[in-house]
């Protein structure tokens, strides 16, 4: 089989490997002789498609033909443009799923005193302000020797705000590190600042609020002469309280995972992201929180997430969302519907629709339970919207700051980035898990080799399970490859 059709209404088919002109292939019940040649990913079109109608892909439109379209053509940038343009306006149409809740499996994860469960229990040491960076970087590589009993790791996670910003960037910056001091795969953290930065340690402690002098402390570099040795012994201290904790059994119902796509293909919308997207709606009849986000690649699908917003107050929240992104684009004087990056593009996406329509599919079918602002925690279990780009380390970054304790990424070009939480790389063909077996934890691209979805989205379940537990680490935890990127989208001084 050289292609996929997949929706009987699509006027076009995905190549599942590079076809070349002269070849005839059966699709759809009707026989394509090919006459451009088709990359691997790639659209060919399926009737002849006249100029300005639409192409479908999905069962919907994903754009219109620029100029007439034959039949065995190649479609792609240069004969496709996006339909989209512009704020639009929405009724609230509900259309929510049935959902037959199910009991919820365990795993071996860690109770934190707040309540909150963890999948790993490391030391982090946050920076308030970026001029501390390296400083952090050192007391991680020598604090390692203190490490004892259950405590996994000890991390830093540079960045450079908390000074020089102005309004709404210094409330990101602010959020977004409270967001990981309280994290709960944080068995204990050292703040660390400067002195006369505007993120000043004192603001820190009244956002964070809660005065856990055990589980967080607290180092202004500028008060001691020796900051290293000083913060050595705190990291002792911290590393101790961290020591204290164990595996013990919880519901999967208390999972948090964050999903996220980055460096997609043409496969990503019929593997990977229906693979994850399988994942989640058992996650959340469980009883479970999946985490969806990367705002603009929801433009063109919206839609479809609106009609399953679990009543009017979840919709107009999930309308502003949108619309807010679109205010931001445009404030900016940058176009809102020229999202697919080149590598999208080589890989076979060509419009925003289509990049969207298979990006939203990470949310499964699931009710839309509620809509966070960047930097807010998750309070509601179910599927969760939340702000923020596309751009995959601020994405993921803002995943693991509302929560998440694991990170599911689909990619179909691949990346070698790790979030502050695990990060899973679930490839959406499998010679990229083949070529790139140091980057990628799962192959979901074996859907295109006969195998199930429900005994892929089995698997699946089960090695998140097991990498909760601790049973098994992602390829960047293996390497040591964590980092995080805070939001910005004002001035700096």
């Amino acid at each position: 089989m050289s292609f996929i059709k997949i929706h009987p209404l699509d006027n076009v088919a995905i190549a599942l490997e590079p076809v070349q002109v002269g070849t005839s292939h059966q699709i759809g019940g009707i026989s394509v002789t090919v006459s451009q040649s088709v990359p691997q990913g790639h659209k060919l079109a399926l009737t002849d498609i006249p100029k300005d109608a639409d192409v479908i892909k999905y069962g919907v439109p994903i754009g219109h033909a620029t100029n007439d379209i034959k039949c065995g053509e190649h479609v792609h940038t240069h004969n496709l443009k996006t339909n989209l343009s512009g704020k639009l306006e929405y009724s609230y149409n509900p259309a929510l799923p049935r959902v037959t809740p199910h009991k919820p499996e365990s795993f071996q994860g860690f109770r934190r005193k707040n309540g909150k469960a963890g999948v790993r229990n490391e030391v982090w040491i946050i920076p308030t302000v970026g001029c501390v960076n390296s400083v952090a970087q050192i007391m991680s590589q020598r604090g390692q020797s203190l490490l004892r009993g259950s405590v996994e790791g000890l991390y830093s996670f540079p960045h450079p705000y908390g000074c020089s910003q102005l309004g709404d960037d210094h409330e990101m910056t602010k959020k977004a590190l409270a967001g990981l001091i309280n994290h709960p795969n944080a068995g204990a953290v050292l703040v660390l600042g400067l002195g006369c930065e505007n993120n000043t340690v004192s603001g820190m402690q009244e956002l964070l609020g809660h005065g856990d002098t055990e589980r967080v402390k607290f180092l202004i570099c500028q008060e001691h002469e020796d900051e290293i040795g000083a913060a050595l012994e705190l990291l002792k201290e911290l590393i101790n309280y961290a020591s204290t904790f164990e595996r013990e059994g919880l519901l999967a119902s208390e999972l948090i995972i964050g999903l996220k796509c980055g460096g997609s293909d043409g496969f990503s919308g019929i593997t990977a992201n229906p693979l994850v997207g399988a994942f989640s709606d058992r996650l959340t009849a469980e009883g479970g929180t999946a985490i969806l986000t990367e705002v603009p690649e929801m433009f063109g699908a919206e839609t479809q997430l609106m009609s399953r917003c679990a009543d009017s107050g979840v919709f107009d929240e999930t309308v502003k969302l949108i619309n807010d992104f679109k205010d931001y684009y445009s404030r900016h004087g940058q176009p809102v519907y020229e999202n697919p990056s080149p590598g999208n593009k080589d890989g076979g996406i060509t419009t925003l629709e289509e990049k969207s329509l298979g990006c939203t599919q990470k949310g499964g079918s699931a009710v839309v339970t509620d809509v966070l602002a960047y930097g807010q925690s998750v309070k509601t279990t179910g599927l969760n919207l939340l702000e923020s780009p596309g751009n995959d380390l601020v994405a993921s970054t803002a995943l693991a700051v509302c929560g998440a304790q694991i990170v599911l990424f689909t990619t179909g070009r691949g990346t070698p980035f790790g979030a502050p939480v695990p990060t899973v790389k679930i490839s959406s063909n499998s010679d990229l898990a083949s070529r790139k077996h140091g980057w990628i934890d799962f192959d979901a691209g074996r859907l295109l080799s006969g195998v199930s979805m429900e005994e892929l989205s089995e698997e699946l379940y089960r090695y998140v399970l097991k990498l909760a537990s601790g049973d098994t680490q992602t390829r960047t935890e293996q390497q040591g490859l964590r980092e995080i990127a805070i939001f910005k989208n004002g001035v700096t001084l």
